[in-house]
């Protein structure tokens, strides 16, 4: 397992829910709900001063595919998204995270939230699912989770 803590992220259209981990990579954490910028950068220079802020080796975005593993409109925006993440130069892997935010929902239904009052946290819980998956997956096998994004990939620089 290398050492260093970690940021999760759930790409939403609306919303962006951002998880940590400590440096062990032991558990993942809520962290915040970042708002989605129509436009302009707000959303992913907030990310970055957390990664800055927490000492992120890596940021791991949930890449979303469809169940039988297809691209979905979905999977592209959180491709682009995570492309401009990593062109602040922080590496980005991307993991698959199917259910996330469905297995979030039934976790805080479990805990009596309504609908309504998911709402503001829903996004972090499933940030919360995507990062400790992918930590428990590298000390399970020894290998980084998921894919690391090439310079390539997503969308242009900031």
């Amino acid at each position: 397992m290398r050492q260093g803590a970690r940021l999760g992220i759930d790409v939403g259209r609306a919303r962006i829910g951002v998880a940590r981990c400590d440096a062990g990579g032991l558990l993942a954490v809520p962290v915040e709900t970042v708002p989605r910028a129509a436009d302009g950068d707000a959303d992913v220079r907030r990310i970055l001063e957390l990664a800055e802020e927490f000492g992120a080796i890596e940021l791991v975005v949930g890449n979303p595919l469809s169940l039988s593993g297809a691209a979905t409109a979905s999977t592209d925006d959180a491709i682009g998204f995570a492309g401009r993440l990593a062109a602040g130069g922080v590496p980005v892997r991307l993991v698959d995270e199917r259910l996330s935010t469905v297995s979030a929902q039934q976790a805080l239904r479990a805990t009596g939230k309504s609908s309504r009052s998911q709402r503001p946290i829903v996004d972090q819980v499933a940030a919360v699912i995507i990062l400790q998956h992918a930590i428990d997956a590298e000390r399970a096998s020894g290998s980084e989770p998921g894919r690391l994004l090439t310079t390539d990939e997503g969308s242009s620089p900031l």
